[in-house]
């Protein structure tokens, strides 16, 4: 019979052969091959029978879904192994996440001080090369009985519908869809990271469950990569820097709500401003809304039915109001002041509003996820046959700003979801515009089929920080909804009202989490246009601080932010200071530069330049902050006088 894989070769195999036989013949035996199969759209397991005409992807490590199904076999290998080790615990779930797995257990307590037992248990486990063997149970009530001591597994049984499977491998069985890899020794590599307490589902009245994550790789190398890459994640990590630095802080007083501090906000500032550049680049229009706006609005916009739980209300004068979660509303209402005509669009609306959603306290981490913040909108109302070129600026917009930062960034386009509104002819116009988009753009991109919004298709920028971690920043929403919600029309050239199509776009996604990224993508060490610790004067001696003070001056006058250390420390400690406070240029002045008028210069990354002219190192990084530069032209070579 013939299977055709990948959809570009052909394979010819014996009648009966099964997925893993096809696996062979194409000599995909190593760890990170064969993890993920699709048989005619559908995932299966290496076991599964083969038929003539068979359409077969299969795809490895280096693939998404090659990961999920690789991470989910490993959290079935832990539960397994914490099972031998403590046979009354009660697995509950244990899914793939972004990067390695968890699984959540109730009735055990576990300690990181358990990890070395734990796994031992499952280098044991995985030597013993177990092939999960799926099997089907015949009716719920089959599948209840097989979890009788199981609450948990009863609770998920009880809200499944259709084909409820489980998965074995040597004494262990789990309730499971799968798929799975075809053998537990492609897990060459694997470690425990940490535990964390989890409520049952994710809901605070429920049971508090005992949560251990996991990594895993098919080769020892990978997991040596990622390890120090932790590691030098923890030394970037925003919430340690942040602090240090003096940028900002949280207030038990308002949780979830940072407080900027000066420092800060001089970054917060350079990045308002930059923004505000681009958008008068590109012929934006900015507005600002107000925070607090009625129910009936809420309700009108939908938010009120299937967000309500998560925006803070408020009652006034006996009529409710809530404290907007986001700004999409009011740009509705401020589009609906006027009467538009065909001539204003594309009609390019920008706002960078201040919005509060309620996030469950386990849920907040830093900057990343907060209760108040700070979204860099805009809404662009458009023509059908606007889509695609305003789709092309908008991702060249998108380029110049990651390009400023050093971020390099993937595109994903998200298509329809079953439950959706608006009609076939709409969705069809909606996504050709963003697909075309993005084949004019050239870069690469991947299709994520049924992800979008119910009420439009969406391309996801992924950005890409120094270290190789992705980050969900931008995005470009194509809304059917909002327009027909609030009756949004202009005026066409044919004198018919209609309707505008529109676009949401943010770039940063919030000011808040764009820092904390950028904090951790220079591990605190800012481009000279938007640090807060430009230029340290360290005056020798106490003599030394009047030419230190008319230094400033001079500095001051070109816009540097500059500080003088008349502290009584050592010279060599004030240089410490400054280094720890990733101070870009650290000056030092003493007898030799005050007679001569000069300055002796080092860089934060302890590049020791000595004397040179005022004018030069004027001249240099005036051309550094203007430019946006990322490295100091100072930061390699020692300059001359």
């Amino acid at each position: 019979m013939i299977i055709y894989v990948n959809q570009k070769q052909s394979v010819e195999l014996n009648e009966g052969s099964t997925a893993e036989n096809l696996l062979q013949a194409l000599h995909l035996n190593a760890p990170k091959d064969g993890l993920h199969l699709e048989i005619n759209g559908e995932k299966k397991d290496a076991s599964h029978p083969l038929f003539d005409q068979d359409q077969v992807t299969i795809k490895d490590f280096d693939t998404p879904e090659g990961k999920e199904v690789f991470w989910h076999s490993s959290a079935h290998v832990l539960a397994q192994a914490i099972l031998r080790l403590w046979p009354e615990a009660k697995p509950t779930i244990g899914p793939p996440i972004e990067q390695g797995f968890y699984y959540d257990f109730a009735n055990v307590t576990i300690s990181e001080e358990d990890f070395p037992k734990i796994e031992r248990e499952m280098e044991s486990i995985i030597k013993e090369n177990f092939k999960p063997e799926r099997l089907e149970f015949s009716s719920k009530e089959e599948a209840l009985n097989a979890f009788a001591k199981n609450p948990y597994k009863q609770e998920l049984i009880q809200g499944f519908a259709g084909t409820i499977s489980g998965y074995k491998q040597g004494e262990f069985f789990d309730l499971c869809r799968g798929p799975h890899i075809p053998n537990l020794g492609k897990i060459k590599a694997f470690k425990l990271l940490k535990t964390s307490g989890a409520y049952w589902k994710g809901d605070a009245k429920k049971e508090m469950l005992t949560r251990v994550y996991g990594i895993s790789f098919p080769d020892r190398k990978a997991l040596k990569e990622y390890l120090q890459r932790i590691e030098e994640a923890k030394k970037r990590d925003h919430k340690v820097l942040g602090p240090k630095l003096q940028l900002f802080s949280f207030k038990e007083e308002a949780p979830g709500m940072p407080f900027i501090h000066p420092k800060g906000l001089v970054i917060w500032n350079r990045l308002l401003e930059f923004l505000r550049d681009c958008l008068e680049k590109y012929e934006y229009i900015e507005i600002k809304t107000p925070t607090m706006m009625s129910k009936e609005l809420w309700q009108k916009s939908g938010h009120w039915n299937h967000y309500k739980e998560n925006m803070y209300l408020s009652q006034v004068e006996e009529k409710e109001f809530a404290i907007k979660p986001m700004n999409c509303p009011g740009c509705m209402l401020f589009y609906q002041s006027t009467v538009h005509s065909y001539r204003e669009l594309p009609l390019r609306i920008a706002e960078i509003g201040h919005v509060h959603r309620y996030e469950p306290s386990g849920a907040l981490n830093g900057l990343f996820r907060v209760r108040a913040f700070h979204q860099d909108d805009a809404h662009v109302f458009l023509r059908p046959e606007q889509i695609q070129e305003e789709i092309v600026k908008i991702l060249h917009l998108a380029d110049y700003i990651y390009m400023t930062f050093g971020l390099s960034y993937k595109l994903e386009l998200s298509t329809r979801p079953e439950k959706s509104m608006g009609t076939d002819e709409d969705w069809e116009i909606a996504t050709q515009g963003l697909q075309q988009a993005l084949d004019d753009w050239g870069h690469s991109y991947t299709v994520n089929e049924g992800d979008g919004a119910f009420y439009g298709p969406k391309i996801d920028i992924h950005i890409r920080d120094a270290i190789g971690r992705f980050w969900q920043c931008g995005t470009i929403q194509l809304d059917l909804s909002l327009p027909e919600k609030f009756s949004l029309e202009y005026v066409d050239s044919d004198g018919e009202h209609k309707r505008p199509i529109m676009l949401h776009r943010a770039l940063f996604g919030s000011i808040e989490r764009f820092l904390g990224i950028l904090i951790e993508h220079f591990s605190g060490k800012f481009p000279l246009w938007m640090s807060s610790y430009q230029v340290a004067i360290l005056p020798v001696a106490d003599r030394h601080l009047p030419y230190a003070k008319e230094l400033a001056k001079k500095l001051k006058k070109a816009s540097l932010i500059v500080e003088i250390d008349d502290t009584k420390e050592s010279v060599s400690k004030k240089v410490r200071k400054a280094q720890l406070l990733k101070t870009n240029y650290i000056i030092t002045v003493g007898d030799q530069e005050e007679t001569n008028k000069t300055l002796s210069l080092r860089t934060r990354d302890n590049v020791v330049h000595g004397e040179m002219s005022i004018d030069l190192f004027l001249t240099s990084v005036m051309q550094e902050r203007e430019g946006k530069e990322l490295i100091s032209p100072f930061s390699t070579t020692p300059s001359k006088v």
